[in-house]
């Protein structure tokens, strides 16, 4: 597995307009942590460490993801390529519950991501229960 280099992780930099995780959108200002570089398309199943290939993710969704590219959908039961946020939309696979909390899965590609990176867990879904009561979240142009 090979490192980024430094002059692609400050590129990932340079295009986010204020970083946060490419899945589930969570703020690096309120995580506190640095985002990490991602293989959208693990190197394992032949990504590529290029720009058109990286995203800025927080740790516990990169830890998650590892080396997977697909996820079974809980609804269909099927396996289906994970969302890749450079040529997807995210609010397109993704939405909001009423309350701010929850990542829905939309499509079956959403289902599957949110599924196998844990988008829910419950350490993130109390953070964002106070980043809601603090009217920092969700993001407006999730």
């Amino acid at each position: 597995m090979s490192s980024v280099p430094d002059a692609l992780r400050r590129a990932l930099r340079v295009e986010s307009r204020e970083p946060r995780c490419a899945y589930c959108q969570s703020p690096e200002k309120l995580l506190g942590i640095p985002l990490e570089a991602n293989h959208i398309i693990p190197e394992a199943e032949g990504g590529r460490t290029e720009l058109a290939n990286l995203c800025l993710c927080c740790r516990a969704c990169n830890g998650y993801k590892w080396k997977r590219a697909t996820g079974r959908d809980p609804k269909t039961n099927r396996i289906v390529r994970l969302f890749h946020p450079r040529k997807q939309k995210w609010s397109k696979h993704f939405a909001w519950s009423d309350d701010g909390t929850i990542i829905v899965g939309l499509t079956a590609i959403g289902r599957a991501t949110v599924d196998a990176l844990q988008m829910n867990n419950e350490l993130i879904t109390s953070l964002r229960r106070l980043w809601v009561i603090l009217d920092l979240h969700p993001p407006k142009d999730s």
